[in-house]
């Protein structure tokens, strides 16, 4: 059985809004293993949902529609359902009599333009309401069943769970589960990766798919698998699992909610190791991602934010002859950051970075980048040139920093 979701709003096609219903039903949908694969936003008027109804409706064999049943002007989804199916729409008495009467409960009289949303179309069902005023709807029309929800978002995940998931399950017949595991990987790019996993790609079967999604620094790899029931799929998710871990080997950072932080601090934690940072260009922003995992005060001992050149050699004792020779943004200078943090703040493991993050080159092209290690295996560093705006470039050296860690850290074991 596939699904759409239509959301309908003016005010999420301007931004004004963030469109977590969608989200949240499409997560809904896939627990049951309902195939979704088109999500549609549309603004507050009546045509163009009604086209937009239609069209979800020709292609899928239900249609949730989140938004538009309030009681004012622009709400226009009850009209766009009637439009669509070539229904009329009905005032029904007793609906109106429950709003009137929820209006009590609240102590205050109401509005007479709330009684538009007692207005069914012709033959629908009913999906009470228990938190505000707009009930729902279920609308079947031409073999497919239209599913009409609040925008509201307590109000939607309310109906979702009561309603519409369990008459889904009723219409899909045997249920079927879907599960998905995101690897998270770093270090390498996502078209690089796409390569090394195309035989893993080519040998997945119809029940399995993948998928790949980039950003802050980390390509997540995400594997779906769908079957009759949960432990099934989840035998599919962990075979390819292996097969891409295979592929990428050591650029795997780990799986779902096991961040770069986290696993840093997990394989910190694992040897007895303390670690501490000097930071020029991120300001801070890397000991901020560290520290904010939990536990982290059993291994994190701090950050120095060195970001005058000055504050390099008075703070982490860089050499004045190695910032002149080299410049601010060079191996040297990081490795003796790195150097300088370890034993400054007394920390087994070090991380230093120093960069330009723009808008000016300062000396070397915007996005220059100089990460180093320092430990008990010694010092490692990398440079490297990064992408993107001022808060792009931020962002992704602290991933760059933390992943040199972790990989430093994999070494030791």
């Amino acid at each position: 059985m596939r699904a759409e979701v239509l959301s309908v709003g003016t005010e999420l096609l301007l931004g004004d809004i963030v469109n977590t219903n969608a989200a949240r039903i499409g997560q809904a949908l896939a627990s049951i293993g309902i195939d979704c694969y088109m999500h549609t936003t549309v603004g507050d008027n009546e045509e163009r949902i009604a086209d937009a109804m239609a069209a979800s409706l020709g292609r899928a064999d239900a249609l949730i529609v989140t938004g538009g049943l309030g009681p004012t002007q622009d709400d226009v989804t009850r009209e766009a359902i009637a439009r669509v199916t070539g229904r009329t729409l009905i005032r029904q008495a007793d609906l109106e009599e429950q709003l009137r009467a929820r209006f009590a409960e609240f102590g205050r009289p109401m509005p007479e333009v709330n009684a538009r949303q007692a207005d069914v179309p012709e033959g629908a069902s009913i999906i009470e309401q228990d938190w505000g005023t707009a009930p729902g709807l279920i609308v079947q029309h031409a073999g497919g069943v239209i599913y009409a929800v609040p925008g509201v978002p307590a109000e939607m995940e309310d109906m979702l769970t009561r309603a519409v998931l369990p008459d889904l399950l009723r219409r899909a017949g045997e249920p079927t589960q879907i599960v998905s595991r995101i690897i998270r990987v770093a270090g390498v790019s996502e078209s690089a990766i796409a390569e090394k996993v195309h035989d893993v790609w080519e040998t997945l079967g119809g029940e399995t798919t993948m998928a790949f999604l980039a950003g802050g620094g980390e390509v997540r790899v995400r594997l779906t698998a769908k079957a009759p029931d949960a432990a099934h799929a989840h035998e599919l998710v962990a075979a390819a699992e292996t097969s891409v871990r295979a592929a990428l080997e050591a650029a795997v950072v780990g799986v779902d909610d096991e961040t770069l932080e986290a696993v840093v601090g997990s394989l910190l934690l694992a040897r007895g190791w303390t670690l501490g940072c000097a930071e020029s260009l991120t300001g801070g922003s890397l000991g901020s991602r560290i520290s904010s995992t939990p536990g982290a005060s059993e291994y994190f001992r701090g950050s120095i934010v060195s970001y005058a050149t000055d504050v390099k050699e008075d703070l982490l004792g860089v050499p004045g002859w190695v910032l002149e020779e080299h410049g601010p943004v060079s191996e040297p200078v990081a490795r003796a950051m790195a150097s300088g943090a370890r034993a400054r703040l007394k920390a087994d493991v070090a991380v230093a970075l120093t960069g330009v993050a723009g808008p000016s080159e300062q000396g070397r092209p915007v996005g220059t980048v100089v990460i180093a290690v320092a430990g008990p295996l010694g010092e490692v560093a990398r440079e490297v040139r990064l992408p993107g705006d001022r808060n792009t470039i931020r962002t992704l050296a602290v991933s760059g920093g933390l992943n040199l860690v972790r990989l430093y850290l994999l070494e030791a074991t």
